[in-house]
């Protein structure tokens, strides 16, 4: 269903010391991501989500589900948001893997992400 959370990210400086604090908070688990730099896809009981390194005092984004990444791109757009132009799906390996990701801002600056997750997921 489109507008539900359907990922987070963590954005932190070291990935490691992230895995091993919110692995001991949480009790979740982290597989390896496929990000340079390194990163992990994180397991939990809900939500899934992804921590990556090198960006030190980052909020944690929130992804909302669509079904169509480009129709949802073009909607923000119509609505006067702005849809940031780095592509953060990576590789046709991650986009198989996590979805496609796309960082916006609604039409009063708010920050945001949409993610289409991949087919297999539903």
């Amino acid at each position: 269903m489109a507008g539900e959370i359907s990922f987070f990210e963590l954005g932190v400086g070291d990935s490691e010391r992230a895995r091993t604090f919110y692995g001991g908070l949480f009790g979740w688990s982290f597989e390896a991501g496929t990000t340079e730099g390194g990163g992990y896809a994180i397991r939990t009981a809900g939500v899934p989500g992804g921590v990556h390194g090198q960006d030190p005092g980052a909020s944690p984004y929130v992804f909302f589900r669509v079904d169509d990444m480009r129709a949802a791109v073009a909607r923000v757009r119509e609505l006067g948001g702005t849809v940031e132009d780095a592509d953060l799906s990576g590789d046709e390996e991650s986009v198989a893997r996590f979805g496609r990701f796309q960082l916006c801002q609604d039409d009063q600056g708010s920050p945001f992400g949409l993610h289409q997750p991949p087919a297999a997921s539903g």
